[in-house]
């Protein structure tokens, strides 16, 4: 940020900022991947030497978290360790060997008229990024931006600002190492809340806004973005166990999509059990969500289990981000199908089955972002996906579905090639 530039007022801020990655974005466009991949490798281990300056910053955090009440979920997502924090180094360098998307040509053709015709990938330009709690979206967001040409305006939530600002300073020198701008990736200095507005209506400086966070954000950057964006409202994540499931492989993957980390988007909000499997086998996943300490609401016959309570309607349908999820008892994979249309979110379902045409029929209808097969929803995560990190999950269907990694941050363009061509 220039100097002097955090006393502005939020409107000369954003567009103080927006001039600058304006001018970054169009350098980007055309760097060599090398200078990329240098800057965030040079990243990289400015955050391994300074881990300590990054973990002090992120102490202070925790500690103006837990005075204002933050939920344990909340806090889980602010919290930085030594282990936490040399992921998000390996997540640099992950991305930093990741090809380079930027010309990679998508399609190329020739037409009767003796047209050369490639379309190829293009940055998008500049991508706003707001987000609460977790500072690793600094990382990642920048990081990915970068790798796909683009210049980031990233505005954290005023409960991660320390953790964000000391691992912003990070790749900020990797930039400079590398030669590259460093509006290449900005933080946005002030925690006034009139900035989110400004960033959702820059249209002149931001072509694309992603939001990371709870519903309340995600809902008001819906509301009222004039500037696109690639969003999920929520995670109303489902686990399906289907009449042919596997009893091990599903108690395994159910505690597992829940209690891993609670308060992730691809946490399980929601377990489906089929009746046969009931009459079968009981719900002895059940029984293991509350030995580890989650509280069941249930309905029906899944209440006679000692310890779960009694499910509220609006429980179905409910992003959770906590130790809770709710259940109930379905007549097949197709009731199955039909309570997921009804109350998911379009992010991640799973089906637990060794059934092939159940897991056929789970696929072929449902058409959430992400569906599995006998896997944790946990794995709803673009660094398990093989790109490294993402962005976000996008829920929508236009441009971008699912983790949004460096090569969903591309659009493309067209190029054409004749000799002396001319229409007749």
């Amino acid at each position: 940020m220039a100097d002097g530039a955090e006393g502005l007022a939020p409107a000369a801020l954003m567009a103080a900022m927006g001039d600058r990655a304006r001018a970054a974005a169009a350098e980007l466009a055309c760097a060599a991947d090398a200078r990329k991949r240098a800057a965030l490798l040079a990243a990289a281990e400015a955050l391994a030497e300074r881990s300590d300056t990054v973990l002090q910053a992120n102490a202070r955090d925790l500690e103006a978290a837990a005075a204002a009440g933050l939920s344990a979920a909340m806090t889980d997502r602010l919290r930085l360790d030594a282990g936490r924090l040399r992921a998000i180094a390996d997540s640099l360098r992950t991305i930093a060997a990741m090809p380079d998307p930027v010309g990679e040509v998508i399609a190329d053709w020739t037409v009767p008229s003796g047209l050369r015709i490639r379309r190829v990938r293009t940055p998008l330009g500049v991508v706003g990024v707001i987000f609460e709690s977790r500072p690793n979206v600094t990382a990642d967001a920048g990081a990915l931006c970068l790798k796909a040409g683009n210049a980031a305006i990233l505005r954290g939530g005023s409960e991660s600002r320390a953790s964000s600002a000391a691992i912003h300073a990070c790749l900020v020198e990797g930039l400079r190492a590398a030669g590259l701008p460093e509006a290449a990736i900005q933080l946005v200095p002030t925690a006034d809340r009139a900035m989110v507005g400004e960033m959702l209506r820059a249209t002149a400086f931001i072509d694309v806004i992603v939001p990371r966070g709870g519903k309340g954000l995600v809902g008001l950057v819906q509301a009222e973005a004039r500037v696109p964006v690639f969003a999920h409202l929520e995670g109303i994540c489902h686990v399906y166990v289907d009449a042919a499931a596997d009893v091990a492989k599903a108690r395994r993957v159910v505690l597992n999509a829940k209690t891993r980390r609670p308060g992730v988007c691809g946490a399980a909000e929601c377990l489906l059990i089929d009746r046969a499997f009931f009459a079968r086998h009981g719900a002895p996943m059940v029984e293991d969500l509350l030995a580890a300490g989650v509280e069941v609401r249930a309905e029906g016959a899944l209440l006679a289990i000692p310890g779960t309570v009694p499910a509220a309607p609006e429980d179905f349908g409910r992003e959770f981000l906590d130790s809770i999820i709710a259940a109930r008892l379905v007549d097949g994979v197709d009731a199955a199908i039909e309570h997921i249309r009804r109350y998911g979110s379009g992010h991640t379902e799973a089906i637990l089955t060794e059934d092939d045409a159940a897991a056929a029929r789970f696929f072929a209808r449902l058409d959430s972002a992400i569906l599995m097969r006998n896997a944790s929803t946990q794995f709803a995560d673009g660094g398990e996906f093989g790109m490294g990190a993402e962005i976000g999950i996008a829920t929508g269907k236009l441009h971008a579905r699912g983790p949004v990694g460096a090569e969903q941050l591309t659009s493309f363009k067209y190029l054409v090639e004749g000799d002396g061509t001319i229409r007749p």
